[in-house]
């Protein structure tokens, strides 16, 4: 998206609500009456709750954002083409269908549990010892809390207006939205990334697959984004031949390996989460501690920014780089903003009371 089509867009305000828009909050419950969304800050003018209590929108919506957000990345793969969408990309969700039989004296019966997100490319054991790993009010079954807390993680950790302009209404200029889409396009090739479940002492065959998939795309693309998968190859690459001879998952010389986040082992015979922005072979996590270094949340669907050797989720890493408004929640990208005394920022419109719009450098009644 070029800077003149993301102004054009822009300029025509989209009104939130529709079907997702009477959705009640969970926080609140039944004394909500439904979302009703403020002007521009990401609550609920109803409760005062955010938009994230109120887990708006559903699976197609998700596997939209992801789709947009994983586009243009080496993660891409984990896309396919909507068909007619003008060249969108819808993220292609990895679920999971487990049967077991439930042995009784009467006709044989079967309990049926479905995942709505599990780790892609495993087999089904390898699978489930990966879910097995996870506490079980965390695991993403269908109907369940913990599928209902992995859609909030999906809104938290990757806002949408942290990646897309048109989704952001505090954007006022064509220099805005060039550094926002200079932003995002960096972060899509230099530091986002999804982690990759296998057992320890597998990340070769794992870097092997990436370059596999980086000659593929170069392959289907014009000569100077060749040259950018030469270099995405060339740093797995690298990354491989400066880990050689780590004590941290090495495939030969290995009878130990450890875990980058809590130094523990990680048994050879249990899943492991790799992350191709750390190198195949230079780092492997338990799955409880593949999270963000920020905030300690364990990373939706293994999605993850790769910066200064940490791990972050998106929010946190945007955060690292832009400031980020208190007020409507996007990142900042003119140059004057208000800063509180506490470090808080501020578009300088939404340093405001919530209830009157009186700025908070002027006392007021509330």
């Amino acid at each position: 998206m070029d800077v003149s089509s993301a102004m054009e867009k822009m300029s025509v305000k989209q009104k939130a609500g529709g079907k997702g828009g009477a959705a009640a909050c969970l926080t609140c419950k039944q004394s909500c009456s439904g979302y009703q969304p403020h002007s521009w800050r990401k609550a609920c003018v109803a409760c005062g709750c955010s938009m994230v209590d109120h887990t708006l929108g559903g699976d197609l919506e998700d596997d939209q954002r992801m789709g947009r957000l994983l586009a243009a990345s080496p993660c891409s793969h984990l896309t396919a083409k909507v068909k007619g969408g003008g060249g969108l990309r819808m993220y292609k969700r990895n679920r999971m269908i487990v049967t077991n039989p439930v042995v009784s004296r009467k006709d044989p019966t079967f309990n049926t549990t479905t995942y709505d997100w599990a780790p892609a490319g495993l087999n089904q054991k390898l699978a489930m010892q990966y879910m097995e790993l996870i506490p079980e009010s965390q695991r993403p079954v269908l109907g369940t809390n913990g599928a209902l807390e992995r859609r909030r993680q999906l809104l938290t950790q990757l806002p949408i207006y942290d990646q897309d302009p048109m989704k952001c209404q505090s954007l006022a200029s064509e220099e805005e939205i060039s550094s926002m889409l200079l932003f995002v396009q960096h972060y899509k090739q230099e530091v986002l990334g999804v982690g990759e479940v296998a057992l320890p002492g597998e990340g070769g065959a794992l870097r092997e697959a990436a370059i596999q998939r980086a000659v593929k795309e170069a392959k289907d693309r014009s000569n100077s984004d060749k040259k950018d998968a030469q270099e995405h190859v060339d740093r797995s690459s690298s990354n491989a031949v400066s880990a050689a001879g780590s004590t941290n998952g090495t495939d030969n010389t290995k009878a130990e390996y450890q875990c980058t986040g809590c130094h523990g082992e990680v048994a050879s015979d249990s899943p492991a989460v790799y992350a191709e922005r750390a190198g195949y072979h230079s780092a492997l996590w338990h799955p409880t501690c593949f999270v963000c270094s920020e905030c300690g949340q364990g990373l939706v669907d293994l999605v993850y920014f790769w910066s200064n050797k940490k791990l972050f989720c998106g929010r946190h890493y945007c955060q690292t780089v832009w400031p980020r408004c208190s007020g409507c929640d996007e990142l900042i990208f003119c140059q004057s903003f208000h800063t509180a005394k506490d470090g808080r920022t501020w578009h300088h419109l939404h340093s405001c009371c919530w209830k009157c719009g009186q700025n908070l450098d002027t006392p007021c009644q509330h």
